[in-house]
């Protein structure tokens, strides 16, 4: 049976800032039912690759697709009419701007059918719902980082890039987050994460890869992982 062909594939990806490589020949794929998370170490280049797929870093090497369509070297304001997300870990909402106009900015490429797609938002976040008018300056960082979800849904993504989500997040608002991201996925998106909080974001993951001095150290399946002595003594803090 031939494989089926996966909503984002990153393959040979070197990239960096100035001259200087931070990734070297990095390679993952997302299949279009799945969470994928990426973890390791402080500066292990989890967060520029999530750049380099974005366009936001040009990939020096390497090829991305999605949905087998090369998109290598797109610009991220056609990555998202691709139907690539992004929500980077931090300025990620407008502050001065209500929750509704946030979504309203998210869905600005939308030909039609903004307020649906907001009231769909609302009812998957009834916490946003419960204040649609409240800048999201004034929001805490949970509702904040929710918010950025929710915007990030306005163009309906087949594809969601999420560097950290649950950075500097309570536990209980970590919680929150991560099932928020579960539900996400649930309703049809695919979901590539960098998390350094690597248990819980593997809990929800159905695949992972380690990636330690810029370059694919370990993949496999979330609960592998877990379950790997050598990622439980380097990575979790065991």
């Amino acid at each position: 049976m031939a494989e089926a062909v996966p909503a984002l594939a990153a393959h040979g990806i070197t990239s960096g800032y100035g001259e200087v490589p931070i990734i070297r020949d990095v390679s993952l794929t997302v299949g279009h039912d799945e969470i994928v998370t990426i973890i390791g170490p402080n500066g292990a280049g989890k967060s520029t690759l999530l750049k380099a797929v974005f366009g936001l870093l040009p990939a020096w090497q390497g090829e991305v697709s999605l949905a087998g369509g090369d998109v290598t070297g797109m610009p991220p304001e056609q990555l998202v009419r691709h139907g690539l997300g992004y929500v980077p870990q931090t300025d990620n909402v407008f502050p001065s701007l209500s929750i509704r106009e946030n979504l309203a900015m998210g869905g600005f490429t939308r030909a039609n059918g903004v307020e649906e797609r907001i009231d769909w938002v609302f009812a998957l976040f009834p916490v946003l719902a419960e204040r649609p008018r409240e800048r999201a300056g004034r929001l805490s960082g949970g509702q904040r980082q929710t918010l950025a979800l929710a915007r990030a849904l306005m163009l309906e993504p087949a594809v969601l890039l999420l560097d950290e989500p649950s950075a500097s997040l309570s536990p209980r608002m970590v919680e929150t987050v991560f099932a928020s991201i579960v539900e996400i996925n649930r309703r049809g998106t695919a979901v590539l994460m960098v998390e350094q909080n690597a248990r819980q974001a593997l809990a929800i993951s159905h695949r992972g890869y380690v990636l330690a001095s810029g370059q694919n150290r370990l993949q496999g399946l979330a609960s592998d992982l877990l379950g790997s002595d050598e990622v439980r003594r380097l990575y979790l803090g065991e």
